[in-house]
């Protein structure tokens, strides 16, 4: 897909974060928007900017966990732009805390695993079938991550378990695409920013979402918002203040990689390459995870 004036956008996680700035940047290039959050509230503030750059624009709030929910964002998609283009199932969550994979709850992994493995799922379940029978261009976008999506950093078992899912989808999909000869296409995002530092997604504050079905029994964990908190201060007193990348450059990355139809989207990264070669050559050594034990410390 080459040209985006005119056609319909459907981002979950759209109203702050990364999907925000994905929406406003599809906006910008002439896309009709729909987003979709499960908070009013940053929902409501996000459809005003979009409004103020003029930008044609619907917001829904959505539960990507819920199946019916995202079913309901389809239909409302397509009564009110008749289309849909492009589906970027960007939702996604943190594990709820920090520590051994043994001693998570089961909620934890309930949680996350509804969030960002069954909220991609049910993204590409609720759209796919009505994008390859309209037989338009399409193209659908699923966030990963470095972490899990190229490799595992340690006590992260939960998230980074979540995010290869969302790979190995996204490989199948983009196959079977082919197969059918569809002119729907994949893409798997990996957040990085051509500039080093952080990315403020607020997924580390995930948290304030979770629903009570999904409550830890012992919260003994510290919230993942305070984790970041904590180590940001700490970075501040240690004389190394934290900077962070422009959540603009992934945006920018997304319409680069859909209009070369590029299914790896990510930055070049001398740091990134060296761990996914390594990893890789692991495998093929049949050797053991020892870059795993390097990240420990």
């Amino acid at each position: 897909m080459k040209d985006f004036a005119g056609r319909v956008a459907v981002i979950t996680g759209g109203a702050g974060g990364i999907g925000r700035e994905i929406a406003l940047r599809l906006g910008a290039e002439g896309m009709k928007i729909v987003i979709a959050d499960v908070e009013a509230p940053i929902l409501d503030k996000t459809l005003g900017v979009l409004a103020e750059r003029g930008v044609e624009a619907l917001g829904h709030q959505t539960d990507v966990g819920d199946y019916d929910s995202v079913v309901a964002l389809r239909d409302a998609t397509l009564d009110r732009f008749g289309a849909v283009h492009v589906v970027c199932n960007n939702a996604g969550v943190g594990s709820g805390g920090q520590s051994h994979a043994w001693e998570h709850e089961l909620n934890d992994w309930n949680w996350c695993i509804n969030v960002n493995v069954m909220g991609v799922v049910h993204g590409m379940n609720a759209f796919l079938p009505w994008m390859i029978e309209n037989g338009d261009e399409g193209h659908i976008v699923n966030t990963s991550s470095h972490n899990g999506g190229f490799f595992p950093l340690p006590n992260t078992t939960i998230y980074a378990t979540t995010k290869a899912a969302v790979v190995t989808m996204t490989e199948v999909v983009w196959a079977q695409l082919r197969q059918v000869e569809s002119k729907v296409s994949a893409s798997v995002l990996f957040p990085s920013g051509r500039q080093p530092g952080l990315l403020n997604t607020g997924i580390w504050r995930s948290g304030r979402n979770r629903p009570d079905s999904f409550a830890q029994q012992n919260p003994s964990q510290e919230p993942e918002g305070k984790a970041m908190d904590d180590y940001i201060a700490q970075m501040e007193a240690a004389g190394r203040p934290i900077v962070f990348a422009p959540l603009e450059e992934i945006a920018d990355q997304l319409v680069e990689g859909i209009q070369r139809d590029q299914f790896w989207i990510h930055p070049p990264s001398d740091e990134h390459d060296a761990s996914i070669r390594e990893r890789a050559e692991s495998m093929v050594a049949r050797g053991t995870p020892d870059y795993m034990l390097a990240q420990l410390g």
